[in-house]
């Protein structure tokens, strides 16, 4: 059971060292396209190529952090079961009352050996039983969604749509019993979403949600937090109140967003992938059309920016860059904003991962100096003697993605970072 290492993320780029991931499971396979737009997905996928691309994804991880630090999800859940029976007994309890199951398929969880109930929690599917108990929760390979590391706490978020509650509640079950987290519950340094007297519903009905996509460490001193389709202004205010109060960030900022399917995230706008470069979707953030930028700061005071890149050059760095995706000309950037040309992940500064179908957002990384080399070219040159992955420099990573890619969410969203480098 891994347990080595501290929980910190104080920004962006700073060297990734510990990292969660979830590796497309069974449950995706059973999507139909009735149900598609009901369970958040805009198409149905091919599942084994979808895997062969994802575990591509995790190789090129792990020849950066360390196989050991790349985590899954599969296996910390599975491990928080074995810790401890008690929460075990209380998990099973809440999805019971949640799917609202029988008292016989209640009786099937609780019958269900360690491994076989980890696999229904994820699938809904009971091989045991050879039975459908619920849902399958394909977003949960969008582990970005679940918590956020800010400084040395964890936002446990609060989904928006019913079809992700379940990975909600399996979240929190591994928050709160893997041996990982225990010394930040020990310490209170777990903030928790969906801990209703906290975090309440406004007192004229808006509720309380925020997505980990619409939450960026983007400098020790300020978290970025979009107002979007899944986060509610309501809940940015509430989160804001209890940072500043906890003394964990400085600056709260609100980057509003339309509230589109298409840009549901902040991150599927803009990622930063180096000190002076940021991928961007120039409509809304460089013309500031539809957004803009509030900063919340603990002592009180508010400042209002017209463009998310105004906000960026005048408080954040005054030389950031930006790589536009589709090099910014339609309808070639909403075509690559779509298959998420604007959502990388950035491994330590300069060097990002991206779906390689984005060509021409590929080539504005070249323009700015970028060398472009296909993961699966990466993977072959580490297994060639003398090959030394410190020396790989300024690089953007491409992913292959015909299936990962109409999932909609890119390398950011497929990671969840626990342990970044200070910077």
């Amino acid at each position: 059971m891994t347990t080595k290492g501290s929980v910190f993320v104080s920004s962006e780029i700073g060297k990734l060292k510990r990292v969660i991931v979830h590796r497309p499971d069974a449950g995706i396979a059973r999507i139909s396209p009735k149900r598609a737009e009901e369970l958040l997905f805009d198409d149905i996928v091919f599942l084994e190529q979808m895997q062969k691309e994802h575990d591509i994804f995790k190789n090129v991880l792990a020849l950066f952090l360390g196989e050991d630090n790349v985590l899954e999800i599969e296996t910390l859940l599975l491990e928080s079961i074995q810790h401890d029976k008690e929460t075990k007994d209380l998990i099973i309890s809440m999805v019971v009352d949640f799917e609202e199951l029988p008292k016989r398929d209640a009786k099937i969880l609780s019958s269900l050996g360690d491994e076989e109930l980890r696999d229904v929690l994820i699938t809904g599917f009971c091989k045991k039983e050879d039975c459908i108990l619920f849902d399958p929760i394909p977003n949960f390979i969008f582990t970005r969604d679940i918590a956020v590391v800010v400084n040395d706490h964890v936002i446990i978020t609060k989904a928006a749509k019913s079809a992700r509650f379940r990975e909600n509640l399996l979240t929190r079950f591994i928050f709160w019993s893997h041996p990982i987290f225990t010394s930040l519950k020990e310490e209170g340094k777990i903030i928790n979403l969906n801990q209703i007297d906290e975090f309440p519903p406004s007192r004229k009905g808006e509720m309380v949600s925020i997505e980990g996509g619409d939450i960026m460490m983007i400098h020790p001193d300020y978290l970025l937090v979009g107002c979007s389709e899944r986060s509610s202004g309501h809940a940015i205010k509430l989160l804001s109140e209890v940072l500043f109060k906890k003394g964990v960030v400085k600056n709260v900022v609100q980057i509003n967003i339309p509230a589109d399917r298409s840009f549901m995230h902040i991150d599927t706008i803009f990622t930063q992938v180096n000190f002076d470069h940021v991928a961007a979707f120039k409509p809304l953030v460089a013309d500031g059309i539809s957004s803009n930028a509030i900063v919340y700061s603990h002592d009180g005071s508010q400042r209002i920016y017209n463009s998310i890149r105004d906000f960026m050059i005048q408080e954040l760095n005054e030389k950031m860059d930006f790589v536009f995706s589709g090099k910014g000309v339609s309808p070639y950037q909403e075509r690559e904003q779509w298959t998420d040309g604007c959502n990388l992940v950035a491994l330590k500064p300069g060097i990002a991962l991206m779906y390689d179908r984005n060509v021409l957002t590929i080539e504005a990384f070249k323009e700015k100096g970028y060398q472009i080399l296909s993961a699966e070219d990466l993977i072959a040159q580490s297994r060639k003697e003398g090959f030394n992955i410190d020396e790989v420099k300024q690089t953007i990573i491409t992913l292959p993605s015909s299936e990962l890619s109409r999932a909609r969410g890119g390398s950011h969203c497929m990671t969840c970072p626990i342990e970044r480098e200070s910077i």
